[in-house]
């Protein structure tokens, strides 16, 4: 398997060369984050990416230890950058560097997955995720606490049907491994491509949740 910092800036530079491509108002689309558009995921991520170690608590200790608060902070800072304004510092920042670096850049990988997928699914632009890519990002997903996948999948058999790949115990719970990834981030309306007898208590978990708004970083 590649290194996991190649992964990650592969992961980037497909989501870099996307948003070069969309039209301007685009950028305004709802993504699959409850009330942010594709501009705000895109800000959201960028948000922390030039934060120092220091930034980093600065803005959770102003967010009092939140993640909700600490991304509304983040959001707020970036909210008179353009699209071009974005677009020129993710192209800056294809290379993981800083905290996204850490975990072996799982979380630049992780994080760029999600949400290039928060962006692709409501525009219609569905890809091939490679699997070198996919199944890394499957496995941190589960276990990265802002994420919050272990409350969900919790007691369920996860099985993906496009890879070699299964996790838990349980009820079993089949689909393509994006949905899966997805759908562990408590993405709504993505459980309706996946099945199995686990299947109720996940949808239960996912519309349960009172937001689907991203964790910071991951």
């Amino acid at each position: 398997m590649r290194d996991l910092k190649e992964l990650a800036r592969a992961e980037r530079t497909q989501l870099a060369n996307l948003l070069h491509s969309l039209a301007l108002q685009l950028w305004q689309t709802p993504s699959l984050c409850a009330g942010w558009s594709v501009r705000d995921v895109v800000a959201h991520m960028l948000s922390y990416e030039e934060l120092s170690a220091g930034g980093v608590v600065s803005r959770f200790t102003r967010g009092w230890l939140r993640f909700d608060r600490a991304n509304a902070i983040g959001l707020d800072d970036f909210a008179e950058h353009t699209p071009q304004q974005l677009l020129d510092l993710l192209d800056r920042s294809l290379q993981p560097r800083g905290l996204t670096t850490a975990f072996g850049s799982r979380i630049a990988l992780v994080d760029a997955m999600i949400h290039q997928q928060d962006i692709r699914r409501p525009l219609g632009l569905p890809r091939d995720i490679p699997a070198e890519r996919l199944v890394p990002a499957l496995n941190f997903a589960r276990i990265a606490p802002p994420i919050g996948a272990l409350r969900r999948i919790q007691g369920i058999r996860l099985v993906a049907t496009d890879l070699d790949w299964t996790a838990g115990r349980g009820p079993e719970v089949r689909g393509q491994g994006e949905a899966l990834l997805m759908s562990m981030a408590g993405r709504g309306g993505i459980t309706d491509e996946l099945e199995g007898p686990g299947l109720p208590k996940l949808r239960g978990r996912i519309d349960g949740s009172s937001s689907g708004r991203p964790p910071a970083n991951v």
